[in-house]
């Protein structure tokens, strides 16, 4: 603590109420009961009188109408409760691939999370990417094995699963006292005591009794086991531990294990079965223990107005800055939910944008419960608050002090996988569509619309089937605009096939006083390895003028955008300028745009590939239906990678193309008589065979003949 905390006896308040403060989400792949976790929380702590659950449309946490009519979780909902000493921000996820976003922006502003995995399923497809997108935030993590209570629950088959698909290293501080419907209670392996649930007429109890003895010799092993992994944190420890392990306390097992949750040296692992009560006290005894608070985490780093490195601790003296991570409309004002990194902030107080260079000013503030609000007066570093009035603040920028501003790390969002058509019924509504549409773009990142120049339809797209259907359905039911969608389409995406050599770009013309004058070389190529338009610039001896060179670049990139022979972008090329002419009098930057554009038109002509975007698939079923859902997969142009056991199901991965995956589900519960599962996640592009070229070609020719008839 420094001289002027110790000094200061409201700032030594302030840090030990952030040491007692959690930021955490509850993430995991779909129907692992993230929600029901969360729901069990908010009783415990509380928070809620009445436990909401998922299948019956009332859980707290779900509170969209989509999301209670589909028992899923769509959009991620904020809450605050408390535990003991501690305060707990809680922010529960969607776990479909297709609300992938809101995972995204979630994660970029927590300090740690709850990963929950199915006691049956194990690390699933979608675990993996919230599990990838934790480790993309550098985000601590300590892991909920559920539904222990299930029919064919293996809490040794999860630990081997996070290993073998994760790499990490679990390390268990419970283990279940049976298994199924004989799934009793938990070993406690720090205090080594059995935790048996339900007994009398509360099943939400539980009562602490001896290891039974047939688990005695299972739990000492696996608390050495545990004891070892917290010594490795600490060389003292580690000595103490080679000498006699148990002379180490309960206290020094939690620091040392909860040094290697925050530095990501290993994972704590629990048990339970949420749905039936079991194991939550001691998730939130262990969201307390181990995850980290804000005070350890390292200072946010951003950008200062010069645009070098600036750093902000977590501390109310620091000057203000927050980072907007999520905006929800209300007709009354959107909701700007915003992560306070520094400083403080109080309602009517005026702020910057770093991203459009103007002032804010944050009206009411909010503590947000799901769908529910209390209003406070201030803010300060740590909070995850809601605010009212945030005009033009859109999710990634970054809130801050005026006089001393700073540009945080925003966040990244995957394109758009897949659009359709959307027309109004009536010229009424057309109004209504438009406003709408920008309203559902703020709020969602991953959400796009835009006017079709060779149809004059209304597009919109989106991450997946479902992501359309559930915006298709807030248009019409939430925001009451009658209108009518087309069948999906796929985002196809365009590369160059065969690389070009030496492509001109000659722009010249006189009009009278100056001309346009402008030639350009270039050399084509397609990238392997990265989506992006690369621009090179191996330009010698000067024959394009250095200040010309950019404008090139920028000609390049806006012919990539949509290509003038099919409406789709292209991807993975690289483009480099090797020569050129210029005038002295005559070129400009605008002359060198158009040479860019016109250099990139020619080398693509007739030589354009067309990539449509993959998904990996995994698909579970009984071995009897095997045969079947193998040869439909083959009829939908999967590409089938392996084949594996995983207790009594047959688990097929591999990669389809989404243009294959409409109507699956439905499918597949035909196939299985409804017992196969699937999960999906967007895999990158491929080229499109032959025959499927031919059939877009043609589809696109129809629809400029639509448009001329």
């Amino acid at each position: 603590m420094s001289n002027a905390t110790a000094a200061n006896p409201q700032a030594k308040q302030r840090k030990n109420a952030l040491a007692f403060l959690r930021n955490i989400g509850i993430i995991a792949h779909i129907d692992a009961g993230k929600t029901t976790v969360t729901e069990r929380i908010l009783f415990y702590t509380g928070r809620s009188r009445n436990i909401g659950e998922v299948h019956d449309g009332k859980a707290t946490m779900d509170h969209l109408e989509e999301e209670r009519e589909r028992g899923i979780t769509i959009t991620s909902a904020a809450t605050t409760c408390s535990w003991g000493k501690y305060t707990i921000n809680i922010i529960d996820t969607p776990g479909h691939v297709d609300f992938t976003a809101e995972v995204e922006r979630s994660l970029r502003v927590l300090d740690g999370a709850v990963a929950v995995f199915d006691g049956v399923a194990g690390v699933e497809a979608q675990s993996e990417t919230v599990w990838r997108q934790a480790d993309k935030y550098k985000v601590p993590r300590i892991a909920f094995v559920n539904k222990l209570d299930r029919t064919g629950a293996s809490f040794e088959y999860c630990l081997e699963s996070m290993v073998k698909r994760l790499g990490v290293h679990p390390v268990p501080v419970m283990l279940p006292i049976g298994l199924e419907n004989d799934y009793v209670g938990n070993i406690d392996l720090i205090r080594m005591n059995a935790r048996y649930f339900g007994e009398g007429n509360d099943d939400t109890a539980f009562v602490e009794k001896e290891i039974p003895e047939e688990y005695r010799e299972a739990a000492e092993t696996a608390r050495h086991e545990m004891i070892e992994a917290a010594c490795m944190m600490d060389d003292n420890l580690l000595e103490r531990f080679l000498e006699d392990e148990t002379q180490i306390s309960e206290k020094e097992i939690i620091d040392a294990l909860r040094i290697g949750t925050i530095q990501r040296k290993l994972t704590v692992v629990l048990c339970g079965a949420a749905l039936r009560n079991k194991g939550v006290q001691a998730t939130l005894d262990a969201i307390c223990d181990y995850l980290p608070s804000p005070l350890d985490q390292p200072p946010v780093i951003g950008t200062d107005k010069k645009g070098e490195e600036a750093r902000r601790d977590c501390d109310v003296e620091q000057p203000f800055s927050a980072l907007a991570f999520k905006t929800v409309f209300d007709p009354n004002g959107d909701l700007t939910f915003m992560r306070i990194y520094s400083g403080k902030g109080e309602a009517g107080e005026q702020f910057l944008n770093t991203r459009t260079g103007k002032k804010e000013r944050l009206g009411r503030l909010y503590r947000m419960h799901a769908a529910s609000r209390e209003p406070i007066d201030s803010c300060q570093a740590g909070d995850i608050i809601a605010a009212v009035g945030l005009k033009n603040t859109h999710t990634g920028d970054t809130i801050t002090d005026v006089n001393e501003p700073i540009t945080l790390e925003s966040v990244e969002f995957p394109d758009t996988v897949i659009s359709m058509a959307i027309e109004p019924k009536s010229k009424g509504d057309r109004d209504k569509l438009s406003q709408t549409l920008a309203v559902l773009a703020k709020e969602d990142p991953t959400f796009r619309a835009w006017t079709d120049e060779e149809t004059n339809e209304t597009i919109i797209a989106g991450m997946g089937e479902l992501h359309l259907e559930v915006l298709r359905h807030r248009i019409i039911r939430e925001f009451k605009v009658a209108a009518e969608c087309g069948k999906p389409r796929v985002a196809y995406r365009q590369t160059i096939d065969q690389p070009k050599d030496s492509v001109e770009g000659k722009h010249v013309k006189q009009t009278g006083g100056h001309g346009q004058f402008a030639v350009v070389k270039m050399r084509f190529e397609r990238l392997e390895d990265s989506q992006d338009i690369e621009f090179v610039d191996e330009i010698k001896g000067g024959t394009v003028p250095r200040e010309y060179i950019p404008a090139v670049g920028k000609g390049v990139k806006d012919a990539s955008v949509k290509g003038r022979e099919f409406p789709f972008p292209f991807v993975s090329v690289k483009c480099t300028l090797f020569d050129g002419k210029s005038h002295d009098v005559d070129s400009s930057d605008m002359a060198f745009q158009s040479a860019g554009r016109i250099a990139f038109n020619a080398a693509v002509e007739g030589n354009q590939l067309f990539l449509e975007p993959q998904m990996k698939i995994e698909v579970m079923c009984p071995e009897e239906n095997l045969g079947d859902v193998i040869g439909d997969l083959n009829s939908r142009r999967a590409n089938i990678g392996e084949i594996a056991d995983r207790l009594n199901l047959k688990v097929i991965t591999g990669t389809v193309p989404i243009a294959e995956t409409f109507n699956y589900s439905s499918k597949l519960r035909s196939l299985t008589a409804g017992r196969g599962t699937y999960s999906m996640e967007p895999q990158g592009y491929a080229p499109v065979p032959q025959s499927v070229r031919e059939s877009i070609v043609k589809e696109v020719e129809e629809m400029r003949k639509a448009k001329q008839g």
